[in-house]
């Protein structure tokens, strides 16, 4: 996996949904979450600025819930119910963009992945802070 890629396509489980981003940071930006939502769908995120999203396909298709504060704006498929991308509540000028929505990327391809903070946000406590580190190990290298 080419972790400094920094133009990709994506799209959601059914193919309605579809897009193209520039990843400044690549892949390299890939980070969990701890808050309530982010527990509960488990997806691996990287980061893109708002103007480097593009949907080519499908944004009448497209769904926002918002919860909380309403800051951040979670993107959800309305036929399959694969969530895409977040704008983001930590930095309103960006997008959390859902991995495994990304073309030729699983996100079993990263080995470790860095666990951000989400129960105690950094705009509530004025502190970014590292939860842990997730790792997967396949079973054949275990």
């Amino acid at each position: 996996m080419d972790l400094d890629v920094r133009e990709m396509d994506g799209a959601c489980h059914c193919g309605t949904v579809r897009f193209h981003v520039h990843l400044p940071e690549g892949l390299r930006s890939a980070r969990r979450c701890t808050c309530s939502l982010c527990r509960m769908r488990g997806a691996i995120a990287v980061t893109a600025r708002l103007d480097d999203l593009t949907i080519t396909a499908g944004a009448d298709a497209l769904t926002c819930y918002t919860f909380n504060t309403g800051a951040a704006k979670h993107y959800f498929c309305s036929r399959c119910g694969i969530y895409t991308h977040h704008q983001r509540r930590s930095n309103q000028s960006e997008y959390g963009i859902n991995v495994a929505c990304l073309a030729g990327v699983s996100p079993f391809d990263f080995p470790e992945i860095i666990v951000n903070d989400g129960v105690n946000h950094p705009n509530d406590s004025g502190v970014s802070r590292v939860a842990g580190v997730l790792r997967f190990i396949p079973a054949d290298q275990s």
